[in-house]
Protein backbone atom coordinates (compact mmCIF):
# COMPACT_ATOMS: atom_id res chain seq x y z
CA UNK A 1 0.00 0.00 0.00
CA UNK A 2 1.60 3.49 -0.94
CA UNK A 3 1.73 5.45 1.87
CA UNK A 4 -0.41 8.59 2.27
CA UNK A 5 1.36 12.04 1.16
CA UNK A 6 0.99 15.24 4.10
CA UNK A 7 -1.71 17.54 1.85
CA UNK A 8 0.18 20.18 3.05
CA UNK A 9 3.22 18.87 0.51
CA UNK A 10 0.40 18.33 -2.56
CA UNK A 11 -1.75 20.60 -4.43
CA UNK A 12 -4.45 21.18 -3.11
CA UNK A 13 -7.67 18.72 -3.45
CA UNK A 14 -10.06 17.95 -0.79
CA UNK A 15 -9.59 14.49 -1.25
CA UNK A 16 -6.33 15.16 -0.03
CA UNK A 17 -7.14 16.21 2.91
CA UNK A 18 -9.68 13.62 3.80
CA UNK A 19 -6.99 10.84 2.87
CA UNK A 20 -4.03 12.44 5.07
CA UNK A 21 -7.06 12.65 7.97
CA UNK A 22 -7.74 8.95 7.60
CA UNK A 23 -4.40 8.30 7.86
CA UNK A 24 -3.48 9.49 10.79
CA UNK A 25 -6.61 7.98 12.58
CA UNK A 26 -5.52 4.56 11.18
CA UNK A 27 -1.66 4.57 11.58
CA UNK A 28 -1.52 7.20 14.63
CA UNK A 29 -3.74 8.62 16.62
CA UNK A 30 -5.52 5.38 17.90
CA UNK A 31 -2.50 4.57 19.79
CA UNK A 32 -2.37 8.00 20.98
CA UNK A 33 -5.73 7.20 22.32
CA UNK A 34 -4.42 3.80 23.74
CA UNK A 35 -1.29 5.60 25.22
CA UNK A 36 -2.97 8.28 27.16
CA UNK A 37 -6.07 6.27 28.55
CA UNK A 38 -3.65 3.34 29.94
CA UNK A 39 -1.10 5.93 31.65
CA UNK A 40 -4.92 7.04 33.55
CA UNK A 41 -5.76 3.80 34.46
CA UNK A 42 -2.11 2.78 36.06
CA UNK A 43 -2.14 5.70 37.71
CA UNK A 44 -5.40 5.76 39.02
CA UNK A 45 -4.91 1.96 39.57
CA UNK A 46 -1.34 2.40 41.99
CA UNK A 47 -2.34 5.54 43.22
CA UNK A 48 -5.81 4.19 44.76
CA UNK A 49 -4.24 1.66 46.03
CA UNK A 50 -0.80 3.08 47.50
CA UNK A 51 -2.27 6.41 48.64
CA UNK A 52 -5.92 6.02 48.97
CA UNK A 53 -9.61 5.59 46.98
CA UNK A 54 -9.33 9.75 47.43
CA UNK A 55 -5.52 10.12 45.92
CA UNK A 56 -6.41 12.81 43.82
CA UNK A 57 -6.81 15.05 46.90
CA UNK A 58 -4.11 13.76 48.53
CA UNK A 59 -1.36 12.96 45.51
CA UNK A 60 -1.64 15.09 42.83
CA UNK A 61 -0.50 18.94 43.14
CA UNK A 62 -3.16 22.04 43.79
CA UNK A 63 -2.44 23.53 40.63
CA UNK A 64 -3.35 20.33 38.38
CA UNK A 65 -6.36 19.84 40.42
CA UNK A 66 -7.41 23.39 39.49
CA UNK A 67 -6.46 22.88 35.92
CA UNK A 68 -8.93 20.06 36.17
CA UNK A 69 -11.31 21.53 37.99
CA UNK A 70 -11.45 24.73 35.46
CA UNK A 71 -11.46 22.53 32.87
CA UNK A 72 -14.50 20.44 34.05
CA UNK A 73 -16.59 23.56 35.12
CA UNK A 74 -16.26 24.35 30.96
CA UNK A 75 -17.95 21.19 30.04
CA UNK A 76 -20.34 21.58 33.01
CA UNK A 77 -21.66 25.11 31.79
CA UNK A 78 -22.05 23.23 28.32
CA UNK A 79 -23.74 20.12 28.77
CA UNK A 80 -25.07 19.75 25.27
CA UNK A 81 -21.18 18.48 24.95
CA UNK A 82 -19.88 15.02 25.84
CA UNK A 83 -18.04 14.63 28.76
CA UNK A 84 -14.23 13.69 28.76
CA UNK A 85 -15.15 11.22 32.32
CA UNK A 86 -16.47 11.46 35.48
CA UNK A 87 -12.80 11.52 37.13
CA UNK A 88 -10.87 14.33 36.86
CA UNK A 89 -7.97 12.85 35.32
CA UNK A 90 -9.69 12.67 32.20
CA UNK A 91 -8.96 16.74 32.34
CA UNK A 92 -5.82 16.17 32.23
CA UNK A 93 -3.13 16.21 29.43
CA UNK A 94 0.26 14.10 29.04
CA UNK A 95 2.44 16.64 30.62
CA UNK A 96 0.12 16.77 33.27
CA UNK A 97 -0.04 13.23 33.47
CA UNK A 98 3.50 13.24 33.28
CA UNK A 99 3.95 15.58 36.76
CA UNK A 100 1.62 12.87 38.57
CA UNK A 101 4.15 10.18 38.15
CA UNK A 102 6.94 12.03 38.37
CA UNK A 103 5.54 13.58 41.66
CA UNK A 104 4.59 10.37 43.07
CA UNK A 105 7.38 7.99 41.45
CA UNK A 106 7.84 6.95 44.92
CA UNK A 107 4.30 5.37 45.19
CA UNK A 108 4.85 4.04 41.40
CA UNK A 109 8.43 2.31 41.70
CA UNK A 110 7.00 -0.64 43.53
CA UNK A 111 5.15 -1.98 40.47
CA UNK A 112 6.53 -0.15 37.81
CA UNK A 113 10.49 -0.34 38.84
CA UNK A 114 11.53 2.01 35.91
CA UNK A 115 8.88 5.02 36.54
CA UNK A 116 11.54 7.61 35.89
CA UNK A 117 12.36 6.12 32.07
CA UNK A 118 8.25 5.65 31.68
CA UNK A 119 7.70 9.60 32.66
CA UNK A 120 10.83 10.54 30.11
CA UNK A 121 8.96 8.15 27.44
CA UNK A 122 5.75 9.72 27.31
CA UNK A 123 7.04 13.18 27.72
CA UNK A 124 9.09 12.04 24.21
CA UNK A 125 5.59 11.78 22.49
CA UNK A 126 4.32 15.04 23.89
CA UNK A 127 4.92 17.39 20.94
CA UNK A 128 4.05 14.77 18.40
CA UNK A 129 0.83 13.99 20.32
CA UNK A 130 -0.42 17.45 20.46
CA UNK A 131 0.69 17.51 16.43
CA UNK A 132 -1.74 14.75 16.01
CA UNK A 133 -4.77 15.98 18.45
CA UNK A 134 -4.34 19.77 16.61
CA UNK A 135 -4.79 17.79 13.33
CA UNK A 136 -1.59 17.88 11.44
CA UNK A 137 0.43 15.36 10.08
CA UNK A 138 3.33 13.48 11.70
CA UNK A 139 6.66 13.14 10.42
CA UNK A 140 7.97 9.35 10.25
CA UNK A 141 10.45 9.98 12.68
CA UNK A 142 7.51 10.92 15.11
CA UNK A 143 5.12 8.23 14.02
CA UNK A 144 7.74 5.63 15.02
CA UNK A 145 8.65 7.48 18.24
CA UNK A 146 4.80 7.00 18.82
CA UNK A 147 4.72 3.00 17.80
CA UNK A 148 7.65 2.44 20.21
CA UNK A 149 6.10 3.99 23.05
CA UNK A 150 2.48 2.51 22.17
CA UNK A 151 4.06 -1.19 21.98
CA UNK A 152 6.09 -0.80 25.55
CA UNK A 153 2.66 0.46 26.83
CA UNK A 154 1.01 -2.82 25.67
CA UNK A 155 3.61 -4.53 27.12
CA UNK A 156 3.79 -2.85 30.38
CA UNK A 157 0.27 -3.42 30.34
CA UNK A 158 0.34 -7.28 29.65
CA UNK A 159 3.17 -8.13 32.22
CA UNK A 160 1.24 -6.51 34.59
CA UNK A 161 -2.00 -8.18 33.89
CA UNK A 162 -0.27 -11.34 33.77
CA UNK A 163 1.45 -11.15 37.29
CA UNK A 164 -1.47 -9.74 38.90
CA UNK A 165 0.25 -7.21 40.53
CA UNK A 166 -2.35 -4.72 40.30
CA UNK A 167 -6.02 -4.72 40.09
CA UNK A 168 -6.64 -2.50 37.56
CA UNK A 169 -9.56 0.12 38.04
CA UNK A 170 -11.14 2.09 35.33
CA UNK A 171 -11.11 5.91 36.92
Amino acid sequence: MPSVPDYRATVFATTSVCRSGRNVGRVVYWKLYAIENYYRVLLHSILSVQVSPSWWQLAVDPKIQLKALNFRQQYTARPWHTNPGSHDIYYLDLRDLNEIARANSNLLQPIILDIDAWVAKVESIRLPRNIVAHMNFPNSRDKARIDIVYTDFEKLMSMLVASANINFQVP
